[in-house]
């Protein structure tokens, strides 16, 4: 059986984290003919061809100048063209690329094709009759194919043999795919940046303390009125309607539209269709049990009924649905929206990019604009204690500390954790904080052993006051908290039991 692994460069030359796991995935298959398949500039080849020495049996790129500044959705379309000539039964693709952390191509990709589609993999069995998937949520699955899997960051690359040789690497332009050049590269991509300018977001007066100080800190936040999750930009005229998929985006509709109108989750849609709701209109379409309806159902009424705006909430079924539902409506997609704004015509769309290190202004070219926002998971605790890296080495006295402050009913307590901790084994994925993992907005978010990168901050800056604890005096942390700690985190939890 062929096996297509879609693979990508990072900027540094390095291959995407993601797609590592996504090869070493398909190097597992028994007896499988893997072939590795990626688009970008003549030097990706060199890539390419290290990369077959470790099993692959050839691999194909996609060259051409008319491929240049592609979105999600043209890359999609240009992917599914050399995938179709290729004539793979299953596709694997990293759950993400780490510039733009959209995971919206593979997807896309597989509405193009038609093929299941499981997303989040993070082990793949062949049982000699077909193949079983467990995904990071511990779902075992039973793949029908073709198939499309996103990988998670599982399982770390293998290294070629002594002996290990390298294999073809075959160029594919346009015209060998044949292509339409309208659906290609930047001429078809849906979504464009307007400005990008630093994330400044989030940025915050940090006072030093010492840790006895703790406890009066964390009663103080606890009283304070919590921050909304959100703040757009003042919009003075509003869309006359915006929908949204299930009612985690209302917040940031609200700024931006009129009238609601909320796609459902629950019932039938025929019997809701016009319904209206002190909310706005209400139209419900059957979701969770069956995908496959829900995107075909979602698809006709946008198809028929022509909305501008459509928003979904930034949970994994979500982000999942929505990249598919861009790809059969041929519209683009704008992922993990931390702000919206709009002149009354067309939305514009903020989200972090770059690993939350910049933020771009995004327009959608076509109809209906759509887009992930970021919406907060459960309800607000009181405190949340997270952990990154830096505390790797005291997990178990923090499960401790917070169980000692959990047993005082002063408080609600949970349990947070950075992208590292997490991609390091040492924290579940519900943890995870940030970009890629939850927006959360306690009372009170006490961050010890994490750094400041951006994309963790992107999920913690609704949270009301913002306790930091890093041995780093200068970590970049410090600039996004209230208050600051300087102590490792063994000290931390020390001096606080």
């Amino acid at each position: 059986m062929k096996v297509v692994v879609c693979v990508k460069q990072n900027a540094d030359g390095e291959l995407n984290p993601f797609d590592a796991c996504a090869y070493e995935m398909a190097l597992r298959i028994p007896q499988a003919e893997v072939i590795l398949l990626s688009m970008g500039p003549p030097k990706v080849g060199d890539m390419l061809r290290s990369l077959t020495r470790l099993g692959a049996k050839k691999a194909y790129l996609l060259c051409d100048n008319g491929f240049a500044g592609a979105d999600t959705l043209a890359t999609a379309y240009t992917l599914m063209l050399a995938i179709r000539k290729i004539g793979a039964g299953l596709v694997i693709c990293g759950r993400q690329t780490m510039d733009g952390d959209t995971a919206q191509t593979g997807p896309e990709l597989s509405a193009m094709l038609g093929y299941f589609l499981l997303t989040n993999v993070v082990e793949l069995t062949d049982t000699g009759e077909g193949f079983l998937a467990r995904t990071r949520e511990g779902e075992t699955q039973e793949v029908s194919l073709p198939a499309l899997l996103t990988a998670e960051r599982s399982d770390r690359l293998r290294l070629p043999g002594l002996s290990a040789k390298a294999g073809e690497v075959i160029v594919w332009g346009a015209q060998d795919l044949g292509a339409e050049a309208s659906r290609c590269g930047q001429r078809g991509s849906p979504t464009r940046v307007v400005e990008t300018f630093r994330n400044e977001e989030g940025k915050r007066h940090c006072r030093f303390i010492e840790a006895s100080r703790l406890d009066e800190v964390i009663a103080a936040g606890v009283g304070k009125e919590r921050d909304r999750v959100f703040t757009n930009a003042a919009s003075g005229t509003k869309l006359k309607q915006v929908w949204i998929v299930g009612e985690a985006p209302r917040q940031m509709a609200e700024t931006i539209g009129e009238e609601i109108r909320v796609i459902a989750l629950q019932a039938d849609m025929s019997e809701a269709a016009g319904r209206r709701s002190t909310a706005g209109v209400a139209c419900d379409l059957r979701g969770n049990e069956n995908d496959t309806n829900f995107l075909s159902e979602f698809v006709q009424i946008v198809r028929r009924e022509k909305p501008a705006v459509i928003l979904w909430g930034s949970d994994p079924w979500s982000k999942k649905m929505a990249a598919q539902a861009a790809a059969l409506l041929r519209t683009g997609l704008c992922a993990d929206c931390t702000t919206l704004e709009t002149d009354g015509k067309t939305l514009y769309m903020y989200r972090p990019a770059f690993l939350g290190n910049v933020i771009a202004k995004i327009v959608c070219c076509t109809r209906p604009q759509m887009a992930t926002v970021r919406t907060c998971s459960g309800e607000r605790a009181d405190v949340m204690l997270s952990l990154g890296r830096g505390a790797a080495d005291a997990i178990a006295a923090a499960r401790a500390y917070r169980e000692r402050k959990q047993g005082r009913n002063l408080y609600s307590w949970e349990m947070g954790a950075s992208r590292g901790l997490v991609d390091d084994g040492l924290a579940p994925w519900e943890m995870q904080v940030g970009l890629t993992g939850r927006s959360v907005s306690p009372a009170v978010y006490l961050a010890v052993g994490i750094s400041g990168a951006v994309h963790h901050i992107t999920g913690m800056k609704g949270a009301g006051t913002v306790i930091a604890v890093n041995p780093d005096k200068r970590a970049p942390v410090f600039d996004y908290a209230d208050y600051g700690i300087v102590a490792t985190a063994q000290e931390f939890f020390r001096q606080s039991l």
